[in-house]
């Protein structure tokens, strides 16, 4: 839920600043500190999530393996290495999700989804492409924090 609430915040912030008229001003030293190109722009690396090969495991197994899919998601999140996260809904693609992961090379990614359970023990597996957006997008679980009623 709180990786759905990640990816809708961040299309909200979107089309709200687009629809917005309002001049602003560059901010050189945020720009700086989120590594921003002279576009406002970075590289991440796009994650989806399909279903995996793994179609054994026990509802005990893969409950186990969820808590600690979620609880990855959060460690990443906190140290900076996950912007964005979240589950699709219900598809015949058997996708089940996104990462969004604040590093500049798929290198760097493969290792960070070899620290998610549910993708070690092939319940959920991952492809990888790199991404280029806005430098911004980093800024998605700080509001995040600030906007959830509930945490997870």
């Amino acid at each position: 839920m709180k990786n759905t609430i990640f990816f809708l915040a961040f299309l909200f912030f979107s089309i709200i600043g687009f629809s917005q008229e309002t001049e602003t001003k560059y901010d050189e030293k945020l720009a700086k500190s989120l590594n921003a190109d002279e576009y406002g722009m970075k590289k991440y690396v796009f994650c989806l999530l399909k279903s995996g090969s793994n179609t054994t495991a026990s509802k005990e197994e893969s409950k186990k393996m969820f808590e600690g899919h979620m609880a990855n998601i959060n460690k990443l999140a906190k140290e900076g290495k996950l912007s964005v996260a979240g589950p699709f809904m219900k598809n015949d693609r058997n996708y089940r999700g996104i990462y969004i992961f604040n590093v500049e090379t798929v290198e760097e990614a493969k290792k960070l989804v070899e620290t998610d359970p549910a993708i070690k023990a092939n319940l959920l597996e991952a492809e990888l492409t790199p991404w280029y957006c806005s430098a911004a997008l980093q800024e998605i679980p700080k509001m995040h924090e600030k906007i959830a009623k509930t945490k997870m």
